[in-house]
């Protein structure tokens, strides 16, 4: 038996919470194209730092854990907590709805708080288990990296399809990045 086949304990934390993450991020993709719901630029910079998590949980998984990849999770989850009780704070006032639909009575920017918060407290435990600094290849550590991969990949394009190469609408009605697209591509 290989020394790559078991992850190590850290291993199996960082696979949970990447796995996490492909569900917050998989859900906000189920919410724009089935509800039509499309992301604010805020909520794109909470998808980002989400990503950049997970993309430090990604490292951690292929090449063993290491401190700087849980540190810079940590400023990449102080970056995303900032947005997201940014975005808090512009919806507080009681006369004022929200942005978007809600999910248990709360909306996704504040449960991007509370995500954010709970992936900070989650990384400092992970800091703290010992690690054997061995990569996983379990079969659940591949599936939940491709996952990741792919949920990069889509949310890349879907930025894109939305802001195309400019900043994006404060409240975006449709796609404007493949207007524009089609736009360029008739003349």
């Amino acid at each position: 038996m290989s020394q790559f086949t078991l992850p190590s304990l850290s291993g199996i934390g960082n696979i949970a919470l990447l796995l996490v993450i492909n569900s917050v991020l998989t859900l906000a993709f189920l919410d724009q194209f089935i509800n039509h719901d499309l992301p604010c630029p805020l909520c794109i910079l909470q998808r980002m730092g989400f990503t950049l998590i997970g993309l430090m949980f990604l490292l951690n998984i292929r090449s063993g854990a290491q401190s700087a990849h849980y540190g810079f999770a940590i400023l990449f989850a102080i970056l995303g907590l900032s947005v997201s009780l940014r975005q808090v704070l512009l919806h507080v006032a009681p006369s004022d709805l929200g942005y978007g639909d809600t999910f248990f009575h709360l909306h996704f920017y504040t449960w991007a708080f509370v995500g954010f918060v709970s992936l900070m407290i989650s990384i400092a435990i992970l800091l703290i288990i010992p690690d054997r600094g061995t990569r996983s290849r379990h079969w659940l550590a591949q599936f939940v990296c491709v996952w990741f991969i792919l949920l990069l990949v889509g949310n890349l394009l879907s930025t894109l399809s939305i802001c195309s190469l400019g900043p994006c609408a404060d409240n975006p009605l449709n796609y404007a990045g493949i207007e524009q697209l089609r736009q360029w591509l008739a003349k």
